[in-house]
């Protein structure tokens, strides 16, 4: 079946389909949307260990757990063995997550001259320890409380340096869990196609001793369903493809149990924006709430008759009250 459960060591889940991490997008109002919409598993956005170690008070924001968060991934990042393992331990006391995912996949330029992100899959011998670190951390608490531990790579450094076999294997030997591929590689950026062929390739590679989920060029059912069909993952993670469309995960479920989904009526996608505005408001204050909402309600309103105009309306909204009078008698 397409749609099935997946166990990452001991962590068992219910589904295959999850949120990625998404830097400035996966705050916890809208991972509760997307749990509701049918995500089996959720990540925060990535959190700095240099920032958690020096009791960065943003940084426990981005990792509080939602309300109907019964599992989720807290994903760090960074270059240094021992600063991990320490931001690791902070992660399991503050949040009692079920996982700690590793970044090694982040081509931002300002993560990779610190050595983390995909500096990682650049260098695996890195990689290895910085992974054993958080293994060997998380080993220190009990059971009860002790979250899995999973690593996110990337294809390579660039056309020239295709890096992920290394780092797949050096993620596996320092007691990795799980890997997702996201296959673009890091002078990509987000930029081209990600080769799947690759993540195929890691199945193979991986042969059933932990999980292997694919990422990348997810922006549709469909896509999903072709990815597990062509590479036989364990599972897939939407991160661009569900920004502004949680329902994503409706449809895909859907597509996979029933072959085919229903489309979302425009008034349910505008309610399911002002749930989520409402969950952040009580998180950051509404005047930074509905700032942000601005581009996420860009996004609930494509394909809306009239959304081009509402679209211009939204750039300046500021209140709650002002969305109202935007979305307001929507059919």
């Amino acid at each position: 079946m397409l749609y099935h459960p997946v166990k990452i060591g001991s962590l068992q889940l219910q589904g295959n389909i999850f949120l990625a991490p998404v830097a400035g997008y996966s705050d916890r109002s809208f991972r509760s949307i997307c749990i509701n919409q049918g995500a089996a598993f959720t990540y925060t956005e990535m959190v700095s260990a240099e920032a958690l170690t020096r009791n960065n008070l943003k940084t426990e924001v981005i990792m509080r757990r939602a309300e109907n968060e019964k599992v989720y991934s807290v994903q760090i990042f960074g270059g240094e063995p021992e600063i991990m393992a320490q931001a690791a331990r902070i992660v399991i006391e503050k949040t009692h997550c079920e996982c700690i995912d590793i970044n090694c996949g982040c081509p931002v330029p300002k993560i990779i001259k610190t050595g983390a992100g995909s500096a990682l899959t650049r260098d695996p011998e890195r990689l290895e320890k910085v992974v054993s670190s958080v293994v060997k951390a998380t080993e220190e608490y009990d059971t009860s409380i002790r979250p899995e531990v999973t690593v996110k790579i990337r294809s390579g450094w660039d056309a020239e340096h295709i890096t992920w076999k290394e780092a797949a294997q050096a993620a596996l030997n320092a007691g990795s869990k799980a890997i997702t591929l996201h296959a673009r590689t890091r002078a990509q950026g987000y930029e081209g196609k990600s080769d799947w062929n690759k993540l195929t390739e890691l199945v193979t590679l991986m042969n059933n001793k932990i999980p292997v989920f694919g990422s990348g060029d997810l922006f549709t059912p469909e896509d999903a369903k072709r990815m597990i069909e062509q590479t036989n993952c364990d599972g897939v993670m939407f991160a661009r493809g569900a920004m502004g469309n949680p329902f994503i995960f409706t449809k895909t479920i859907q597509l996979f149990q029933n072959g085919s989904y229903e489309e979302i009526p425009a008034s349910r996608r505008i309610q399911t924006g002002f749930n989520e505005l409402l969950m952040l408001s009580a998180d950051i204050g509404e005047t930074s709430a509905c700032m942000e909402m601005r581009k996420r309600f860009c996004a609930y309103s494509k394909g809306i008759s009239g959304g081009a105009a509402m679209r211009e309306k939204i750039v300046h909204a500021s209140t709650i009250a002002d969305y109202h009078a935007i979305f307001d008698g929507i059919q």
